[in-house]
């Protein structure tokens, strides 16, 4: 990134840090949009939140006929409270994409109706070594791994006194840290990195009074990890429409952790023809670090946006992030990358 924007830099990361810092699984959104309502308006931007628990926020001025409307989501994954055992262990059930086979031996805080929060640690049942023979062979699944509550608990009753029941969010640590070489690696950089970014953005465009050509709308959703996140709202006026999520890294894939991924195509089909293409251009032309790819196990809130019937052209883009729904890492080149992506579409 050049000079002149680098100061954003900076400050995207330190904004992903603070919102990875709030437990957000897909449904518990309160903290984290409270926080981004807090944030946009100490920017100067116009936001609200949505019924459904999102937050909408409107940059300043542009052709309101011909919106540009950028998603990223703060929920995250997750678990629930599905029946609080006999020993005063706790069974599990997965929000979204929550793999047990990297649950395991992760610290937990299992946050109760009332608002109390407990710590544990997710464990294989029977997780010594020494005690269990089985250990390297049993499958990994939500029915053999179990919280174990840093409490003196014993047994069922025990657990129930403290307030915790089934339906209780079971939150995972994000472990997040920044190396030195620029590398974020945390949980649940999918997709609370892009927030940063758009963040970012509307900072960027605040700061030094952009007078942007199109009305650009952001929608911080709450959903996406369980499919319905970008249904809605979609203001009056947008004819465009993207996903600002992560970009895959792996094998059979061009991006790395450097790059600004440009989606061609997902699980429910090509993105827009123009949209996409446009995105190369631009890339190319102002020498931004970019990759295009196809992810057939992916889907993004645009794709809810289009299901819920809305015609819009529509496009996903997003930094480079390897192990998606693991333990994720990403660059500062690629949240650079991205951010300058997104401006010189809105200023070329």
């Amino acid at each position: 990134m050049t000079k002149k924007y680098s100061e954003y830099t900076e400050y995207m990361v330190e904004q992903a840090k603070k919102l990875l810092s709030i437990n957000s699984p897909s449904g518990y959104g309160r903290e984290v949009m409270e926080y981004l309502l807090a944030e946009l308006e100490g920017l100067g931007v116009k936001a609200r939140k949505t019924v459904k628990g999102g937050v909408l926020a409107e940059l300043p001025g542009g052709d309101p006929e011909n919106a540009l409307l950028l998603e990223a989501h703060c929920d995250t994954l997750g678990a629930m409270v599905h029946l609080v055992k006999e020993n005063g262990r706790l069974k599990m059930t997965n929000i979204g994409g929550m793999q047990p086979n990297n649950a395991e031996a992760e610290n937990v805080t299992v946050i109760t109706r009332n608002g109390s929060c407990y710590e544990g640690t997710c464990q294989l049942v029977n997780a010594s070594v020494h005690v269990n023979g089985e250990y390297g062979t049993t499958s990994r699944s939500w029915d053999t791994i179990e919280v174990v509550l840093d409490e003196d608990v014993r047994s069922k009753e025990d657990v129930l006194k403290l307030g915790i029941k089934a339906g209780d969010y079971v939150c995972f640590d994000p472990r997040t840290r920044v190396t030195e070489k620029g590398y974020i690696k945390s949980r649940f950089l999918d997709d609370k990195l892009s927030a940063a970014i758009l963040l970012g953005y509307a900072k960027y465009v605040m700061d030094n009074h952009v007078e942007l050509d199109r009305r650009v709308y952001m929608h911080f959703t709450i959903f996406e990890e369980v499919g319905h996140g970008g249904s809605s709202p979609c203001p009056a006026g947008v004819t465009e429409a993207w996903s600002v999520d992560m970009g895959c890294v792996g094998e059979g894939l061009s991006c790395t952790e450097h790059e600004v991924s440009i989606a061609a195509k997902d699980r429910g089909g090509p993105y827009n023809y123009e949209v996409v293409s446009r995105l190369i251009e631009l890339a190319e032309k102002h020498g931004i670090g970019y990759a295009v790819d196809i992810y057939p196990f992916y889907g993004s809130d645009v794709e809810a946006t289009l299901t819920a019937g809305n015609d819009v052209r529509h496009g996903l883009i997003g930094p480079g992030v390897y192990a998606s729904h693991g333990y994720e890492r990403s660059h500062k080149d690629a949240v650079e990358n991205t951010f300058n992506l997104i401006r010189v579409y809105l200023e070329d």
